[in-house]
């Protein structure tokens, strides 16, 4: 038998580590204490702000007293591997790597974590069991179909794709290649579905409490200023820039194109650039949609109808900006999304019977009755208080074989409507979707922008 088909048939520890919310899934009399052999080895795939510091690290939601673990937080998983084009980036998640593992041994020294420019060599690799892909959003269905192949366990980072046949195309790498052996755990990375007020109002909304759902009402934040072209500038030597680019043209180095350099605390430059991801609308649809999705019970379906209209800069930063887009349900529930300059995260659930809105980040719980949200769950409603938090839920999922709490169809269902709402701004005209078929129905013009980008020859998969 091997080593995961012995922890997934493992009896189950009841014990659990409350202040970070972690489970020990098998007892102590199985793996003996801290045995790092028996963990599920993780490697890190892109060690830039959201992979160094949410991925590796965790980070502390000071409004909520609570804490999001990372990678490093959780014991059933050892961080063996790190990869980046971007060497300084890549050493500085090694050395806090072998500094959390060296003070968990006697001797206080640990040297265990290797460091790979190419992802290709993590991937390889017969002792990493999963891999945790925190990259710019362009190369995340590259990276995950080849992971698939080789049968990797893998949490993936949100936005999940660049478009709605590229991000269906990784849901069909994972049904294809987890089909013999050891089935494949994916999950989309995102902490929003563990952040009780999230998921406190998606509980209640569930639970009938606002009677029958009708609409949402979604802000995303506002975004810097678009930047115009910029003058080229010489790469940096700690940077890989054309295994940067990967499948995406070739066009001339800038930071304000990629990153900052020496800098992990600013947003990356390439959030707002339409080559390599997909602006607000992506960014924070990947939380906010998916909300709605949840509470509206459509995570594996989605809308029927969209339509909207947005600004897109004629600028390096080309995403789009201060938009409104209002989408339609079977069910008759209507969302609308909208980003202005003057615009704050937040998500309101509006029902027949009243409303439930959550309200900026991480999220501030209001309804139009208070006697909502002291409401509990009885019988078989949907209780959602003991939800695990992301990085627990992927390394518990692979041990135990079950699905995790965000499988990647569900991260693809969620940025579609992302995506099609991009396109209905794109056109200037409303769109009806077939959620079934990911097609709009009788245009023509739409549907040639649901393909995937168009990818550099060598990068073609």
């Amino acid at each position: 038998m091997n080593r995961r088909n012995f922890i997934k048939n493992s009896a189950v520890a009841a014990t659990v580590l409350p202040a970070i919310g972690i489970p020990t899934i098998v007892p102590a009399t199985v793996f003996g204490k801290n045995a790092p052999s028996n963990r599920i080895t993780v490697g890190l795939i892109g060690t830039g702000r959201q992979g160094y510091g949410q991925n590796l690290q965790g980070s502390n939601l000071s409004t909520l007293g609570v804490r999001i673990p990372g990678l490093l937080d959780v014991p059933d998983a050892q961080v063996v591997a790190v990869c980046d084009v971007d060497s300084w980036r890549m050493n500085k998640a090694k050395t806090a790597i072998e500094d959390h593992y060296a003070k968990k041994t006697a001797g206080g020294s640990y040297k265990g974590c290797s460091t790979h420019r190419d992802f290709r060599e993590i991937i390889a690799r017969k002792d990493i069991d999963a891999v945790m892909i925190s990259t710019p959003d362009f190369w995340h269905v590259p990276m995950g179909i080849l992971a698939a192949k080789a049968k990797k366990h893998i949490s993936c980072e949100k936005p999940l794709s660049m478009s709605v046949h590229q991000g269906r195309s990784l849901v069909d790498a994972l049904k294809k290649y987890g089909r013999t052996g050891v089935p494949i755990v994916d999950r989309t990375d995102s902490e929003f579905r563990s952040i009780r007020p999230q998921n406190q109002a998606v509980e209640l909304v569930r639970n009938g409490r606002i009677g029958t759902l009708q609409k949402i009402e979604i802000s995303f934040p506002s975004d810097p200023p678009p930047v115009p072209a910029q003058a080229d500038m010489p790469v940096p030597k700690e940077l890989d820039y054309d295994l940067w680019l990967g499948p995406m043209p070739y066009v001339p180095y800038t930071d304000m194109r990629v990153h900052t350099p020496f800098d992990l605390t600013k947003r990356p430059n390439w959030m707002r650039i339409d080559t390599y991801a997909q602006g607000m609308i992506a960014n924070w649809g990947a939380h906010y949609f998916d909300m709605a999705q949840w509470a509206n019970n459509s995570e594996y379906s989605g809308p029927v109808e969209v339509e909207g209209k947005g600004e897109f800069p004629k600028s390096l930063w080309n995403s789009m900006i201060n938009f409104t887009v209002t989408y339609r349900y079977a069910n008759g529930v209507e969302m609308t999304c909208l980003q202005s300059p003057t615009s704050t995260p937040s998500i309101k659930y509006i029902g027949s019977e009243g409303w439930i809105l959550v309200d900026n980040y991480p999220g501030v719980l209001s309804a139009s009755n208070p006697a909502i949200l002291t409401s509990k769950p009885s019988g078989n409603e949907l209780d959602l208080s003991k939800t695990l938090w992301d990085k627990v839920d992927f390394v518990e999922a692979i041990k135990t074989g079950r699905k995790t709490l965000e499988p990647i169809e569900v991260g693809h269902r969620t940025i579609s409507i992302s995506q099609i709402g991009l396109i209905a701004c794109q056109i200037g005209e409303k769109l009806n979707w077939n959620p079934e078929k990911e097609l709009f129905v009788g245009n023509n013009a739409a549907n040639a922008l649901l393909a995937a980008p168009l990818v550099r020859k060598e990068w073609a998969i």
